[in-house]
């Protein structure tokens, strides 16, 4: 079974950055894309940001579009999510996924990662 182990989440100020980072225990080889969602309190989980393995492509939410990059490093079997200009909207736990899918208009994956807490306060 994959394993996805997340990293990096804490609490920072409104403007500020922080990068998560997600290992996967499978070879990169078998990876389509992997990615980021987040569910804040009393809200549904949302698509955050993937990256295409093969070519590298990016997709992103527009909630953060301009502001958060995802990238990959296939040496390592890890997705990265560069959270630039942070902002209170932006706090959830953030989940880590592999094999992220659309199905009848949902975003769907394979494999979570265990979640990581992002903080902004007002």
């Amino acid at each position: 079974q994959v394993q996805l182990v997340e990293s990096g989440g804490g609490l920072v100020q409104a403007g500020e950055s922080l990068r998560l980072s997600c290992a996967s225990s499978e070879r990169a080889g078998s990876t389509w894309n992997m990615g980021w969602f987040r569910q804040a309190p009393g809200k549904e989980r949302e698509f955050v940001a993937s990256v295409t393995w093969s070519d590298g492509s990016t997709y992103y939410a527009d909630s953060v579009k301009g502001r958060f990059t995802c990238s990959r490093d296939n040496a390592k079997n890890t997705v990265y999510l560069q959270m630039d200009s942070l902002e209170p909207e932006d706090t959830a736990i953030y989940y880590c996924a592999k094999d992220i899918r659309i199905m009848g208009g949902r975003h769907l994956a394979d494999y979570w990662g265990q979640g990581t807490q992002v903080t902004v306060p007002s």
